[in-house]
C-alpha cells in the first residue's frame, strides 16, 4: 500500500507548473520511486485563487483592532475552507505574531500563509521566504533539469508573485535559500515559522545526505533576536510507531526527535498546543501523510480505492504538534 500510494502521489505530480505552487513542487521524473522515497507537502502546490484587489485593501486598511480577523474573512474561499483544518488565527496567535513584526516564512511555496502574513504584518513589518537548500532539490524523484532551472529563480519569481498577493498595506517581502543566509538577515528576525516542512529535510539527513534540517534550524537561531520565537507545526508521528517509519518519509517526525534537534541548535522549548491535533489521524506503518485531506492520494486501481478515499477524508488533515521554541536572550 505505501509503494502505491507514495507511486501515485509521484505521477499526480506531473504537469504541475514549478513556481507559481507551494513549495514550487510539481513535477516527477519518469522512474518509479521507491516506497519510502520522500515527498514534498503536497498541500505545497496548492495555489490559492488571487483575492480581488478590494478585499486585500479592505483587509489590511482596515482600522479594526481585529486586524487578523479581517485578513483572514478577505481571503479566497479556497483558503477560508481549511480554516478549521489549519487554525491560522489560533496558530499565528499561539506563536505571537504581531503586525510590525519582521516573520521568515520556511517553504512558502504558493502562498497559503504569505497571503495571510502579508497584510497582517503590514507596512511596518516585513516577511522573509526561506526555501530549501538548493542543492536538496536534486534529491526529490519528480526533479528534472527543467525544473531545477526555472527553482534557480525562486528568489526573484517568488518575490514579484507575493506583490500581486497584497496590495497598499503591506509587509516587504525578501528571499534567501537555507544553508545561504545573508548576513543582514541575522539578529533580524523577530519569528521563523516552519510549518509543515521539517519531515523532507529530516528525511534526507536521516539518510545521510546533508544535514539540511540542522543548518535550517541553525539558520532559524541566528536569523532570530534574542527572545525571538520559532513556530513550528509539524505532521506528529505516535511515540509507539517504529523510528525507521517516523523518519519523515512517510511525512512524520516525533516530537522528542523535533524538540531535540531545536535544542541542540540552542533553542528553549517554551509551550506546546494542541491546536492542530487529530487523534483520528491514527496511520499504519503501511501508511503516508499524504493519504489525507488536502491531498487524498489513493491509488485508483486500489480494489478498495473508493472506500479507502471515504476513510481518509472523514479523518481529515493530520495530525500536528503545534511547539513554541525560544532563542534565549544573550
Amino acid at each position: 500500500m505505501k509503494h502505491l500510494i507514495t507511486v501515485l502521489l509521484a505521477l499526480t505530480l506531473l504537469g504541475c507548473g514549478p513556481a507559481s505552487d507551494e513549495g514550487t513542487e510539481g513535477q516527477t521524473d519518469a522512474s518509479e520511486p521507491e516506497a519510502n522515497e520522500p515527498m514534498v507537502e503536497d498541500d505545497a502546490m496548492e495555489t490559492a485563487e488571487e483575492p480581488s484587489m478590494d478585499e486585500s485593501m479592505d483587509a489590511s486598511a482596515s482600522d479594526d483592532t481585529d486586524r487578523l480577523g479581517q485578513v483572514l474573512e478577505a481571503q479566497p474561499e479556497e483558503v477560508r475552507a481549511r480554516y478549521d483544518d489549519r487554525h491560522p488565527r489560533e496558530t499565528l496567535e499561539f506563536f505571537g505574531i504581531e503586525p510590525g513584526m519582521t516573520v521568515v516564512e520556511g517553504l512558502p511555496g504558493g502562498g497559503w500563509y504569505t497571503r495571510i502574513l502579508l497584510p497582517y504584518l503590514g507596512s511596518n513589518g516585513e516577511l522573509i521566504a526561506a526555501n530549501y537548500p538548493l542543492d536538496m532539490w536534486p534529491n526529490f524523484p519528480f526533479v528534472d533539469d527543467d525544473y531545477l532551472a526555472q527553482m534557480r529563480e525562486w528568489p526573484e519569481t517568488f518575490a514579484q508573485q507575493a506583490k500581486g498577493w497584497c496590495e497598499d498595506d503591506c509587509a516587504d517581502v525578501r528571499t534567501f535559500w537555507f544553508g545561504d543566509m545573508p548576513a543582514e538577515i541575522e539578529g533580524a528576525a523577530d519569528a521563523v515559522l516552519f510549518i509543515r516542512l521539517m519531515h523532507n529535510m529530516a528525511n534526507f539527513q536521516n539518510a545521510g545526505v546533508d544535514n539540511y534540517l540542522d543548518q535550517a534550524i541553525a539558520d532559524a537561531f541566528s536569523a532570530l533576536k534574542p527572545g525571538g520565537i520559532l513556530g513550528v507545526v509539524q505532521h506528529e508521528a505516535r511515540e509507539d510507531m517504529p523510528d525507521e517509519w517516523a523518519d519523515g518519509s512517510a511525512g512524520y517526525l516525533k516530537r522528542f526527535f523535533v524538540v531535540e534537534r531545536a535544542e541542540s541548535a540552542g533553542f528553549e522549548l517554551v509551550d506546546e498546543s494542541d491546536i492542530n491535533a487529530n487523534p483520528n489521524d491514527r496511520p499504519t506503518t503501511d501508511e503516508v501523510v499524504w493519504r489525507l485531506p488536502p491531498s487524498l492520494r489513493v491509488p485508483e486501481d486500489a480494489e478498495n480505492a473508493e472506500a479507502l478515499g471515504a476513510k481518509y477524508e472523514a479523518i481529515g488533515e493530520s495530525h500536528r504538534m503545534t511547539l513554541k521554541f525560544r532563542k534565549p536572550d544573550a
